[in-house]
């Protein structure tokens, strides 16, 4: 059975930092992409982050590069997404996905979908 769960949100203040991470089971870890995303109320899911398990090549929308850091543990089957400089507009629910063949940048990308962990950022 393949899951992905996400730990890490909370409240934080603008300027604050959070981590978070995405514990993953039930498929081979290193052939798969795993990516973050994030979803606000009233906006389309947006893609953020992304890892290529494989060689750890990275990937970051434009919103959050210099501020977001991608990286994985291949010995824990787990993703974290390091956020600092965290700005009211980066509210919103995340979730990871592992995808074995799309590539981070697609807009198909995703096999397996976790819960979402709500990060609230106050100003």
């Amino acid at each position: 059975e393949v899951q992905l769960v996400e730990s890490g949100g909370g409240l934080v203040q603008a300027g604050g930092s959070l981590r978070l991470s995405c514990t993953t089971s039930g498929f081979t870890f290193d052939e798969y992409y795993i990516g973050w995303f994030r979803q606000a109320p009233g906006r389309e899911r947006e893609g953020v982050s992304c890892i290529r398990n494989s060689d750890h090549k990275t990937y970051y929308a434009t919103s959050v590069k210099g501020r977001f850091t991608i990286s994985s543990d291949n010995a824990k089957n787990t993703v974290y997404l390091e956020m600092n400089r965290l700005k009211p507009e980066d509210t919103a629910v995340y979730y990871c996905a592992a995808e074995e063949d799309v590539p981070c940048s697609l807009r198909s990308f995703g096999d397996y979908w976790g819960q979402g962990t709500q990060v609230i950022v106050s100003s």
